[in-house]
């Protein structure tokens, strides 16, 4: 049973309230002023589950004793009950962190209605949450197993995207089981897809197929460029559409989203390749072909992503007609963080700056290794509010407060994303092999063929080729690559982490959105 303090000079011509509250279960203790709401409030703090303050008490007013309750718990339900409907009054009692407020007189049902939102409000929205994705189940089952084309994928994955954090925020655990295993078959069906039509994606003789890593700025970018506005494009490394939906609220205290688009990362799904891609206009092996001391393959020695400076000049020279002034910067520890911060302002007097940042990158790495992150971010749900506490109090968002005020342009997108791998897939190789989990080149690599995309030829899906013999294969759906070797030891160390590279939606479908500062 629900218990109510409701305090009012005026309890006694409220009993037919009381009566009828009792008889829908509640039980109510009274007081007739704000001291006596306070002292009953001390006294049973632990057993009443929401307070109804009339505003005008004598004594001590109804916002004041808002204040003193609220000082012994901040999280105790309050609504303000009241004759007057000054702006100012209204105002104080928000600024006192009310959860309702009425104007007098008040009928039985408006106390109901409002208690059924305040004490029930979990429950009935997790149950309608679970009751609106029943419906809308067989309607995702049709799409993803209709034969999407690009942009119905987008869709569908956005769809699920968004049950997922629906259920997350109204508590809705009776339908997560099954909206994972629907986002597993949706995979299965995106992985198809791409099997099918990647190759004519990246031949440059069709010109068929979403917009990819290599034609992102030209497409999404660049034709904004030039207006006289200063634009920021922040790349945040590693960013899944899911964790892009838990800042953007953050954001949009400041900049208003005027276009929410996407893009198809390249395989594989990895900075090295994806991130030069961009930046450079072009698919790995033409970059390898014209700046053949700026590329490297996976086995060669030193950083793969040292030159995107150099190749993002080179793209702004060949895509824009008159002088752009540019910059890059890339923040990889707090020390960068810091000049970012610094500096944001200077960077106005730029056509475009691009700001990457690499820590959500760091992040899944660290998850691997570190017992304590896998505690904190278990699963996906974890991985977003765990983004969203770092992007809040971060120097990035810090930076781009600093903007508040100034005609700005704001892009934010990623280079891939990752999914978190479950089920183990044995390949062998050679020495030479390469060590990922979601992709691997070699020679006389041997795999489970169901498991993966394997590409022989690596130039006809744009990509460069370490020696003659080389193949590089892309794990599917939600594999991971393990040797024989210790197998048991590395399938128990994997499992469950979020890994980058192949082919799924979460890998593949990227977020590039326009904003404009309010």
């Amino acid at each position: 049973m629900s218990k109510i303090l409701w305090a009012d000079d005026e309890i006694d011509l409220l009993k037919p309230h009381l009566m009828f509250l009792q008889s829908k279960g509640y039980e109510v203790v009274t007081a007739t002023n704000g001291y006596d709401a306070v002292d009953l409030y001390t006294e049973q703090a632990a057993d009443i589950d929401v307070v109804f303050l009339d505003e005008s008490m004598p004594g001590l007013t109804g916002l004041e004793a808002l204040m003193k309750i609220k000082s012994l718990n901040r999280n105790v339900p309050v609504v303000m009950i009241t004759k007057n409907e000054a702006e100012h009054v209204m105002e104080d009692a928000i600024g006192g962190q009310i959860s309702d407020y009425l104007i007098k007189p008040v009928n039985p049902n408006q106390i109901l209605l409002t208690l059924k939102r305040i004490l029930d409000n979990k429950r009935l929205l997790s149950e309608k949450t679970a009751l609106n994705y029943q419906q809308e189940f067989r309607e995702i089952f049709m799409e993803i197993t209709g034969g999407l084309d690009q942009t119905q994928w987008v869709d569908a994955y956005k769809k699920i995207v968004n049950w997922e954090m629906r259920v997350d925020a109204n508590q809705a655990t009776g339908v997560s089981e099954i909206l994972s295993q629907q986002k597993e078959q949706a995979n299965t069906e995106f992985s198809k897809f791409v099997t099918k039509n990647y190759f004519d994606w990246v031949d440059k003789n069709k010109e068929v197929g979403p917009i990819m890593s290599h034609s992102m700025m030209r497409k999404h970018i660049f034709p904004h460029i030039g207006n006289g506005v200063p634009t920021v494009v922040v790349l945040l490394d590693n960013l899944r559409y899911d964790q892009w939906k838990t800042i953007e609220p953050i954001l949009n205290e400041q900049f208003r989203t005027e276009n929410e688009g996407y893009f198809f990362s390249i395989l594989p799904t990895a900075t090295q390749y994806s991130r030069n891609a961009i930046f450079a206009g072009m698919m790995p092996s033409d970059i390898e072909k014209n700046f053949p001391d700026k590329w490297k393959n996976d086995t060669d020695e030193g950083g793969k992503n040292m030159f995107e400076d150099f190749f993002l000049g080179k793209q702004i020279e060949r895509s824009f007609r008159k002088p752009i002034k540019w910059d890059y910067v890339k923040v990889t520890n707090v020390n960068h963080g810091k000049e970012l911060n610094d500096n944001i302002l200077h960077y106005l007097n730029n056509d475009i700056t691009v700001i990457v940042y690499n820590f959500i990158d760091m992040l899944s790495h660290a998850r691997t290794e570190m017992e304590v992150l896998k505690e904190l971010a278990g699963d996906e749900r974890a991985y977003r509010s765990l983004t969203r506490s770092w992007f809040l109090h971060s120097p990035l968002w810090t930076a781009l407060q600093k903007l508040e005020g100034r005609d700005v342009q704001l892009f934010v997108t990623t280079d891939h994303g990752t999914i978190r791998v479950q089920t183990p897939s044995k390949v062998v190789g050679d020495r030479e092999t390469t060590t990922n989990l979601r992709y691997k080149v070699g020679r006389n690599l041997q795999y489970e063929a169901r498991d993966v995309l394997a590409i022989k030829d690596p130039q006809s899906a744009g990509l460069p080729r370490p020696n003659i013999s080389s193949t590089f294969i892309f794990a599917k759906e939600d594999y991971f690559f393990l040797y024989p070797n210790n197998y048991n030891h590395y399938h128990n160390y994997y499992r469950n982490t979020f890994q980058h590279g192949g082919i799924s939606l979460e890998e593949m479908i990227c977020p590039v959105v326009r904003m404009r500062s309010k």
